[in-house]
């Protein structure tokens, strides 16, 4: 946006001392004002329309139109304006299209400088020379896009074969657990069990007060069993300790820098499984969101302890330009996950950040 404001600020002043010049000599200024304001309005839609070959031609058809009607000797800033879109174009034209506008802009300046400037010729040298390493550096500035554009792509692509590892090697991790746990019941589980009925049988038949004991001991064992079985079988434990996994993670694959922050109370906040999910989920999105939208490779993340109890999130990242953003389907299911929890979230941008935050309610005891 800044950088926009710069570029129609300097449009802006060299159409004025355009204006200047006409004021100076010239009376019948109405029409000469319409055509600026037209000119002007269109360079503002050149940032938003898809196909700005038009407008920019439009623009240049306004000042040959504005030249023709009002022709006057030694104005310079005819050919500055013409030069200033030139310049543009490089950047907002591909290749076809900026070949187009430079050979339009050529003739335009060759009938400008023929019938209005005369005395100006060498500048129109000078403007076919200028438009050959503008077709030069046009091409270098596209193909310097695509090349841009593909290293994305290839990192994309490199990021989602990372998380597949991870998530290979996670289905691989919880495999193995779980048959560590079907060995420990069907092996160890069963000996104790039969351990404990023979002893239930000899407590019957000789009333000791050692097989008491060791029916005690061998039911406190078979519960220990039990409870390493179970805790095989539960997936891992999705807290803040999967929090800094997930940051971990990122930061190798993607050389982005997260700033993580844990405020008083954070780090003891007792969540559900659920709620570890869906803590865990947001982040990740968030996180994704800001490499591949925002570009960014600073992210700032802090929990905290709101004044109520619930667990506050932040996720920050800069932006260099800020564009109207729309809730995608990632957005969109980060905020069902939070409300399903009874959570809040909230996101929004500034004209230097991109923030997501929220709340997720914690129940004591």
């Amino acid at each position: 946006m800044k950088q926009f404001i710069i570029r129609l600020f300097v449009f802006a002043s060299l159409w004025l001392g355009y204006l200047y010049e006409h004021f100076q000599h010239n009376s019948k200024l109405p029409a000469i004002l319409f055509i600026s304001a037209c000119a002007i309005s269109a360079y503002f839609f050149l940032a938003m329309t898809k196909r700005p070959l038009l407008l920019f031609v439009f623009i240049d058809c306004l000042l040959l139109l504005e030249e023709s009607l009002h022709p006057l000797a030694n104005n310079m800033y005819i050919l500055l304006l013409l030069l200033y879109l030139y310049v543009e174009a490089i950047f907002q034209l591909n290749v076809s299209a900026f070949r187009v506008f430079a050979a339009i802009t050529f003739s335009c300046s060759a009938v400008v400088t023929f019938l209005w400037q005369p005395n100006e010729s060498e500048w129109l040298i000078a403007f076919a020379i200028f438009s050959a390493i503008a077709i030069v550096l046009n091409e270098y500035v596209k193909e310097r896009e695509e090349q841009k554009e593909m290293y994305q792509q290839l990192l994309g692509e490199y990021r989602r074969l990372k998380r597949s590892y991870y998530e290979t090697e996670r289905a691989a991790r919880l495999e193995e657990r779980t048959r560590i746990a079907r060995d420990i019941h069907d092996s160890v589980g069963h000996k104790l069990t039969a351990l404990l009925m023979q002893l239930e049988m000899l407590s019957i038949r000789e009333r000791k007060e050692e097989y008491k004991q060791l029916q005690a001991l061998v039911r406190e064992s078979l519960e220990e069993t039990r409870q390493a079985v179970k805790a095989l079988q539960t997936e891992e434990n999705a807290g803040i300790s999967s929090v800094l996994q997930l940051i971990r993670k990122l930061e190798s694959e993607s050389h982005i820098m997260v700033h993580f922050t844990t405020k008083q109370g954070a780090l003891t906040a007792k969540l559900s499984n659920e709620q570890n999910i869906a803590l865990y989920r947001v982040i990740q999105e968030a996180l994704t969101n800001a490499m591949r939208h925002a570009q960014s490779r600073e992210v700032f993340v802090t929990l905290g302890k709101s004044a109520v109890g619930d667990l506050e999130f932040s996720i920050k990242n800069r932006i260099a330009q800020p564009k109207p953003f729309q809730l995608g389907f990632g957005l969109t299911n980060m905020q069902e996950r939070i409300k399903q929890i009874g959570g809040t979230v909230h996101i929004f941008q500034t004209d230097s950040e991109f923030t997501v935050q929220g709340t997720i309610p914690i129940k004591e005891g």
